[in-house]
């Protein structure tokens, strides 16, 4: 890149920076040479003198150059990387594994991560490097950290935890690390406080569509075990966690707020789940899109048929388990009756649970549990035999460890896996790895919905469909045809 490009793109980000534009939050960062400080560009403090800034394309990029996290705009809030099929997409899958990694307070090391990904160990090195402009080591220690600094101004848990959450093996290697790159130790960082404390906040970029994404989770919401409140989701949840005693079943609730005019959700976590803070933050962020990029996304999805729709975000998942199963229910019914399905199945097999919300008394079934039941028993919830089996071959391969239905798991050998259980085809295999495994290019071909709303688009009379003739057409809509089913769905339950 010529540096009459870089100056011209560091002023375009200096016009964002003034402007505060949140559509650009977590595209780049902000080195401040007269504080030694980065900032997000939505920083509410004043603009620093355009001579007095330098511009990175991520926060570890930053550090390595000697800059400290803001505490005012908080890097750690900011929103991830957006997954795409580009021909970067090895290098950004490596970074996402990694920040999951430190997320779950592992180490991930590069080794496996190649081998994960079918390269070698050193060209993956090298297209991570010129990629992201640091090394993978440089980038997951910025992920541990700055989760680091995220639970120790949001939360009470003891600095010792933070750190072993964080992935590091003592509070004074911590303690170290932390003081090294951030010239402060952690407990002068808790004394600043937080203004909600136990409070968990992360950020999106607008536009944010809140309405359909909410109308999405409120007409599938099982009574019980998820609400929707207005501008909050409350729900029940059961997490499995590798804490130092082992891996561990911890059970609980969470209530996700959504603050429009501060582009954030502010997260509220059960006393019971927080040892899994880290866990919970990534879940949150896939569960309601955090990381898409309306930018990317919203020009393609301007060719599809129907109402203008910016800001689509995707349904994800909190427990991938749980959405397959709903997806497997959802098979040739309603939305109404899928939902009457697993309120049954909710209240026959879900454990109780106590809560401090009136609404909220049961844990969705485990796969435990569905796998080791007697079909006779589920059947006489009304659902038929060909799915009873489905939905237990899909516990049993989950308790096997033959699934890893969450985000950054194997796309290809998870549909391959999917589609040899009894009852479960493509039209399933491809919802499934798009609300669990965050796979953003998903196209259920056979989805009658999509066929019908794509009809008037083909030429086709009322009754008609084109499945060859609607694969073709949504050819254009790559990589982002996960998101234009969504579409396409709204514009159906909004008529």
């Amino acid at each position: 890149m010529s540096t009459t490009t870089a100056s011209l793109q560091d002023d375009a980000a200096y016009r964002a920076l003034q402007t505060r534009d949140a559509r650009f939050d977590g595209r780049f960062y902000v080195g401040v040479t007269s504080t030694g400080i980065y900032c997000r560009p939505v920083c509410r403090v004043k603009p620093p003198r355009r001579e007095n800034c330098r511009f990175f394309a991520n926060a570890a990029l930053a550090e390595t150059q000697g800059f400290r996290p803001c505490l005012r705009c908080r890097p750690e809030l900011a929103p991830g990387l957006s997954l795409t099929d580009s021909s970067e997409v090895l290098a950004d899958q490596a970074a996402h594994w990694l920040a999951q990694a430190a997320f779950e307070g592992r180490q991930a090391s590069m080794p496996s991560v190649a081998q994960r990904l079918g390269v070698t160990d050193r060209h993956l090195r090298r297209i991570f490097a010129k990629r992201h402009g640091v090394t993978p080591l440089a980038w997951q220690t910025t992920q541990r950290l700055l989760l680091a600094k995220q639970l120790l101004t949001d939360t009470a848990l003891p600095i010792t935890e933070v750190a072993l959450a964080c992935g590091f093996g003592s509070q004074r290697r911590f303690n170290a690390v932390f003081l090294q790159r951030y010239r402060l130790n952690p407990t002068a960082l808790r004394r600043e406080g937080a203004a909600e404390p136990g409070t968990l906040k992360l950020a999106w970029r607008p536009p944010y569509d809140l309405e359909r994404l909410l109308g999405f989770i409120a007409r599938r919401a099982a009574p019980g075990q998820e609400v929707v409140d207005g501008l909050t989701v409350r729900r029940t949840l059961g997490i499995q966690f590798a804490g130092r005693d082992g891996v561990e079943t911890l059970t609980g609730w969470i209530s996700a707020r959504f603050v429009p005019d501060r582009h954030e959700l502010h997260l509220g976590v059960a006393p019971s789940l927080r040892p899994a803070l880290g866990p919970l933050l990534q879940r949150a962020r896939h569960a309601y899109d955090l990381d898409a990029d309306p930018a990317m996304i919203d020009p393609v999805l301007a060719g599809v048929p129907g109402p203008a729709c910016n800001g689509i975000r995707l349904p994800g998942s909190w427990d991938g388990f749980e959405t397959a199963v709903r997806v497997i229910l959802g098979q040739q019914v309603t939305v109404a009756a899928a939902r009457t399905l697993t309120q049954r199945l909710l209240q026959r097999f879900g454990e109780p649970i106590e809560t401090p919300f009136a609404d909220l008394n049961r844990l969705f079934p485990s796969a435990q549990t569905l796998a080791a039941a007697d079909p006779a028993d589920i059947g006489t919830l009304g659902i038929v035999r060909q799915r009873v089996r489905a939905l237990q071959a899909l516990a049993t391969a989950v308790v096997a460890g033959q699934l890893q239905l969450r985000p950054g798991a194997d796309l290809p050998a998870t549909l391959t896996a999917l589609t040899a259980l009894p009852g479960i085809g493509d039209w399933s295999a491809q919802l499934i790895a798009l609300r669990c495994l965050a796979w953003p290019d998903a196209w259920p071909a056979s989805d009658i919905g999509l066929l019908n709303a794509l009809a008037p688009a083909l030429g086709l009379a009322p009754g008609q469909r084109d499945i060859k003739a609607s694969s073709a057409l949504a050819e254009a809509w790559r990589p982002w045809r996960g998101y234009a089913v969504f579409k396409l769905w709204l514009s159906l339950e909004s008529t």
